[in-house]
């Protein structure tokens, strides 16, 4: 799922009024959300709309399909976080796997690892990746990491620019997909010539695959032969697959043992994470073998947009991109971000549809745009064209 209630684009406000100033921002946001919960037609069901109680009754009745809930919980990482590791390794086809109570701690992890054992504490990134963008600099302030960017284009770097880039460095990371450029991905032919590059200057390969999950139809290749390319890879299971939180490190034996060892020092060792892992199973059994369908849907939701802002008049606007490459990406409109997410609310509250969601000053584009990131999973498999282009007309005819 796009995450922008939790992780806002960078450049925006924490919390958008959408047309409810007189709201301080967290009942604006409890407002939102009590709105999309309650729209009759949406694209996309998104964990943070739901109560904290139909979340906790979902698991207790969902939770025994994956694991035995007659059996004690974890303790520091048995049970069902063990067997979570234990079926995340086996899905992308690495020996080992750790688990990690969130994406920032796994990475800088897995990187301070390969940078012990290269000799070498650079990273070559994309300066739109996560950890340069939603991090506050943690690599360089806490793990004592220096990154470097063998390109600023508003994609992953090419076999040329990593082959030929100038600075010497231990550690390529590549996001799959590259949420901030669109969730965009390159071709799985320039995927293996980038990882061949890094290879041919001595470096590892680390995947920050928080949604690697969503990949596998755009590549054509199943989990393992995608996550087989890097030597780490780390997972998400809150961003697409619904759980409540957490992520695994997937590497070798030996990396594991590090990694685990950096876990504890990184305070990361909690005493029972079996809710977060539950889910996790969940997400891997029940989310996971849809993700191909909600990816071919967002294409015919994408060209739908497209073509419904086409008839509505608007005279300029961007869908990125043009097709997606995951079931999530992006739209550009030139109006004030805030205009667009009163519009959007209005929508939801007046006719029942949710279309569109938060809207923000886009950071990557003229002055001027605004960004919205469009989730299509399950209700959105119900929309169709004719649907879309009618949401789209309805949400135009609400602007100013």
């Amino acid at each position: 799922m796009a995450d922008s209630e939790l992780h806002p684009l960078p450049g925006s406000t924490a919390d958008t009024p959408g047309g409810t100033p007189e709201k301080t921002p967290e009942q604006a946001r409890q407002h939102r959300l009590a709105v999309y919960r309650g729209a009759k037609r949406r694209l996309a069901d998104q964990t943070v709309d739901h109560t904290l109680k139909r979340r906790l009754t979902a698991l207790l009745a969902d939770g025994a399909e994956v694991y035995d809930l007659d059996e004690a919980g974890d303790i520091y990482g048995n049970g069902a976080v063990a067997e979570l590791e234990r079926r995340t390794a086996e899905a992308l086809g690495f020996p080992a796997a750790a688990f990690f109570p969130t994406g920032t701690m796994a990475q800088q992890v897995a990187l301070r690892c390969w940078a012990s054992r290269t000799g070498d504490p650079t990273v070559a990134l994309h300066p739109m990746s996560h950890p340069e963008v939603h991090e506050r600099n943690a690599f360089s302030e806490v793990s004592g990491l220096r990154t470097v960017h063998p390109t600023d284009g508003p994609r992953l770097p090419t076999a040329d620019e990593v082959r030929g880039f100038e600075e010497p460095f231990g550690t390529l990371m590549l996001e799959l997909p590259l949420r901030e450029a669109g969730y965009v991905l390159p071709t799985w032919d320039e995927l293996v010539a980038v990882v061949e590059a890094a290879r041919e200057r001595d470096a590892v390969v680390h995947f920050d695959g928080a949604r690697i999950w969503e990949t596998t139809a755009h590549f054509g290749r199943s989990l393992p032969e995608i996550a087989g390319l890097a030597d780490s890879v780390y997972v998400s299971f809150y961003k697409t697959l619904g759980g409540l939180s957490g992520a695994v490190l997937v590497g070798s034996e030996s990396l594991i043992e590090q990694a685990r060892t950096w876990r504890h020092r990184y305070g990361g060792q909690l005493f029972q994470q079996f809710p977060a892992a539950l889910t996790g199973l969940l997400g891997l059994r029940e989310t996971l073998p849809e993700l191909p369908a909600y990816v071919a849907h967002a294409k015919v939701v994408a060209k739908a947009i497209g073509e419904g802002l086409t008839e509505a008049g608007v005279p300029w606007f961007r869908v990125n991109p043009e097709p997606p490459h995951t079931h999530e990406f992006q739209v550009w409109l030139p109006y004030d971000a805030e205009v667009l997410s009163a519009a959007a609310l209005r929508q939801a509250e007046e006719t029942g549809v949710c279309l569109f969601r938060r809207w923000f000053p886009n950071p990557w584009g003229p002055a001027g745009l605004a960004v919205t990131e469009v989730t299509v999973n399950a209700p959105g498999l119900a929309w169709t064209a004719d649907d879309v282009r009618a949401a789209v007309a309805d949400f135009v005819r609400l602007l100013p």
